[in-house]
């Protein structure tokens, strides 16, 4: 589990070499996906590694829920491939007292949710076993519930079609790497019906008869639909199989970012910004209380997913966080059944413009930087100041560091 910057001259050689042989290029950079490790797109991380070369994307973080078991791989391929890599996290977490007041902040329909990252952590991993101990807890929690709802869909399944059962070490085993989701529920319902009726017609005649003789809407020929159609009437709340989250399954905002600063990593934001009706949720509706209430938890870094959002409305938000110096990183998440591209673009695939990008660049390269740092021992790394000025005189200097360590990589 070898980490190539370790490799890497010291800090000032560094530069100079980047004075001297650098290209000023802005790279593409994509630092937020998922892996097969939590529930991704893609069949394995080589695939997405080929996507990302193919598409000309030179920076690539990987994001798992609750777990950094995909970083040894991810690593190598990194190497193979001549992708920079981000080693990056992301928790469910709870807000309890926006959750009593009604309060969404990144998650549309369930109030006091939180979704949260850590970005840069270090490789090889280092958690301390109090919080290793606290991911494994979230994680069994987590499986709890999904026994659960396998349990009841089978109890469903019966009435149906005695001879269609799920069996959650078999889900485990075939579609997932250790952590099994509801995602993969769905994946693995959909294979077992496609294996058993082998028309469309047939395939539809039984979904209708699973959603309670209601008509499938999803393309039958389109395998992501069907499986979100799957999981969205069986599985989501209202569904026959929905079974309530364990509280236990969420870390509050003082454990996960615990967890994130003690493995080296920097607390990150998810923004999700604006829905297809220029919506957004009360937590993130006006841009300064946002970003008040992010530097009060310590919080200088956001990333969104800009595949959910107008290109109008994330470039104005972009401008005003980095002019508020804050980190800002740009992803697709591929956290979903459909394999999109790897470039990351706007909602209906518009291309980001330049300024997005280069503010992109820049935040991957303070991302590169902070991991260098702390594999050569060279400072703690990034460690924001909470104030605007301060954050983008240290951001800056990241960034020209951030550049060098890049260009090194990829050569």
């Amino acid at each position: 589990m070898e980490n190539l910057l370790s490799e890497f001259p010291h800090r000032k050689a560094l530069e100079q070499w980047f004075r001297e042989n650098g290209t000023g290029s802005i790279r593409d950079v994509n630092a937020h996906i998922h892996s097969p490790y939590s529930f991704s797109a893609f069949n394995d991380l080589r695939q997405a590694f080929e996507m990302a070369r193919n598409e000309g994307v030179r920076v690539l973080g990987i994001n798992d829920f609750n777990t950094t078991e995909g970083y040894a791989e991810f690593n190598s391929l990194s190497s193979e491939y001549r992708i920079f890599p981000l080693f990056n996290i992301e928790f469910m977490g709870l807000m309890k007292e926006e959750q009593q007041k009604g309060i969404r902040i990144n998650d549309p329909n369930n109030p006091g949710r939180i979704y949260f990252s850590g970005k840069g952590l270090d490789f090889p991993v280092n958690i301390q076993a109090e919080e290793a101990e606290k991911l494994h807890g979230v994680v069994e929690k987590s499986h709890l519930q999904v026994r659960a709802m396998i349990g009841k869909l089978n109890r469903y399944l019966e009435g149906i079609d005695g001879g269609l059962k799920l069996d959650f070490k078999e889900v485990q085993r075939y579609y997932a790497k250790n952590m099994v989701r509801e995602r993969h529920i769905a994946l693995a319902l959909r294979v077992m019906i496609f294996e058993r009726f082998e028309t469309p017609a047939e395939r539809t005649g039984f979904l209708k008869q699973l959603y309670g003789n209601h008509d499938p809407a999803a393309d039958i020929n389109n395998n992501a639909e069907v499986e979100n159609e799957i999981r969205g009437r069986l599985l989501k709340s209202g569904g026959v199989a929905f079974v309530e989250e364990d509280p236990g399954a969420f870390l509050d905002m003082e454990e996960i970012i615990s967890i994130i600063t003690g493995a080296g990593g920097i607390p990150c934001y998810p923004v999700l910004l604006d829905d297809p009706r220029g919506q957004f949720t009360e937590f993130e509706a006006d841009m300064q209380s946002l970003c008040g209430k992010l530097r009060s938890l310590n919080v200088s870094c956001i990333e969104l997913i800009p595949g959910r959002n107008d290109h109008g409305i994330l470039k104005r938000f972009v401008k005003y966080f980095t002019g508020m110096g804050f980190v800002v990183l740009l992803g697709t998440e591929h956290n979903t059944p459909s394999l999109e591209p790897m470039k990351v673009s706007a909602r209906g695939g518009v291309p980001i413009d330049d300024e997005l990008s280069l503010a992109a660049y820049n935040g991957a390269c303070v991302i590169a930087a902070h991991q260098y740092l702390r594999v050569k021992g060279d400072g703690t790394g990034y460690s924001p100041k909470g104030e605007a000025g301060k954050d983008k005189d240290l951001k800056a200097g990241l960034e020209e560091l951030g550049k060098a360590v890049i260009e090194r990589y990829l050569i």
